[in-house]
């Protein structure tokens, strides 16, 4: 009995100790599919997902959808402590739980001992007597110091990660609607005579999409973390910049199209790469997205702005195929993380975050007679 509990205790404490390094220090994805760090997302987003998602309220939905990524990282840590310590008891009591002070020897003051020594209490009433005893104490004081400074600098990087992130997503506000929109995006810079300032956008998130790439595949916990707004998240302003570099390298006048190709490129590269991280098939959106009538549409629309699409099947086919290599994976990942793709089009009367406060939202549901009270933002 003692051997299998040394021998559990001994494989707990490694698997943790290993999947804290991969999930924490560990700049790059971990291809190995038994990580506990996985179990852990994979057992607990999916219910909170399905249990938030029968809630007709939008935007308590929402609420609840964002409180997930900041409490799993709480909880994770907290189930590492937890393993850990019960990692250390085991050990303890294999080799005899020789402790001076115990009341009542066995397990329970093993369990003491180790939650005490984890986390720096130095309480007293129990010391290790044996050598191998006093080597475990100060192996496990040192492993709970060391995993707390750990998680304190860990939290600081995840919120710098995600404050740059949400700093470009609210530059589209302006440039292309909330959500924001391929369109959209070209009718803003064409009634603005700006088209030749697109390049300068899509340079900026081909740098976005890199960082994006590399922080979300370090930290994949960041993809749970929701925008501020809930009519933006990161995969809209994705999904939004692939849209209008795929118009742009079939053919749009007065945009040269090569920046464009770097931008599409950097951008499926997250999709594709991030989809591969969270274990999410691809699988094209239904219904269509941008279906042939659409797409005449959309090519009156851009005729009208004064920046005509390239005429021709050729045209269509492309854009089809360009669509093919993007769509599947980023319909999968926002059906994962319940997050809604925007579309070809803007949407009528929806004006953009930055037009809206609180409020006027407030006075707009209260009577004349009342003051207008802040509420949050939708």
């Amino acid at each position: 009995m003692h051997v299998l509990a040394a021998s559990a205790g001994f494989a707990i404490a490694l698997i943790i100790l290993g999947d804290a390094f991969e999930t924490i220090i560990l700049p790059r994805r971990v291809i190995r599919k038994f990580r506990f760090t996985r179990i852990f997302y994979r057992h607990t987003w999916i219910p909170w997902r399905k249990l938030i998602g029968s809630l007709h309220n939008r935007r308590r939905r929402e609420t609840l959808l964002g409180f997930y990524g900041p409490l799993s990282l709480i909880f994770l840590f907290l189930s590492w402590a937890a393993l850990l310590i019960l990692a250390f008891a085991l050990l303890q009591w294999a080799w005899g739980t020789n402790l001076r002070g115990e009341t009542a020897p066995g397990f329970r003051a093993a369990l003491y001992f180790s939650g005490t020594t984890f986390t720096t209490l130095g309480v007293g009433d129990l010391t290790p007597i044996s050598g191998f005893a006093r080597v475990l104490t100060v192996g496990e004081a040192g492993t709970g110091f060391g995993f707390l400074a750990i998680v304190i600098g860990y939290l600081p990087v995840i919120y710098q990660s995600f404050s740059r992130r949400e700093a470009n997503i609210s530059l589209l506000d302006a440039r292309g609607g909330s959500p924001p929109a391929a369109v959209e995006l070209l009718r803003r810079y064409a009634e603005g005579q700006a088209l030749n300032e697109i390049d300068v956008l899509l340079r900026d998130f081909d740098h976005w999409s890199a960082e994006l790439l590399e922080s979300h595949i370090s930290y994949p916990v960041l993809t749970l973390f929701r925008s501020q707004h809930n009519n933006e998240s990161w995969l809209a302003a994705l999904t939004a910049i692939l849209d209008l570099s795929a118009l742009l390298i079939v053919g749009v006048e007065g945009v040269p199209a090569h920046q464009a190709q770097l931008t599409f490129a950097m951008a499926r590269h997250a999709v594709v790469d991030l989809a591969q991280v969270l274990g999410t098939p691809p699988r094209p959106p239904a219904p269509d997205r941008l279906p042939a009538p659409q797409f005449e549409r959309l090519g009156e629309q851009l005729r009208s702005y004064g920046a005509p699409l390239r005429d021709g099947p050729t045209a269509a086919a492309q854009l089809i195929d360009l669509r093919h290599m993007y769509e599947p994976y980023v319909n999968a990942l926002g059906t994962y993380l319940v997050l809604e793709l925007p579309g070809w089009f803007p949407r009528d009367g929806v004006p953009d975050n930055w037009q809206t406060s609180a409020w006027e939202r407030a006075a707009c549901r209260l009577p004349r007679s009342r003051p207008a009270v802040p509420d949050d933002h939708l």
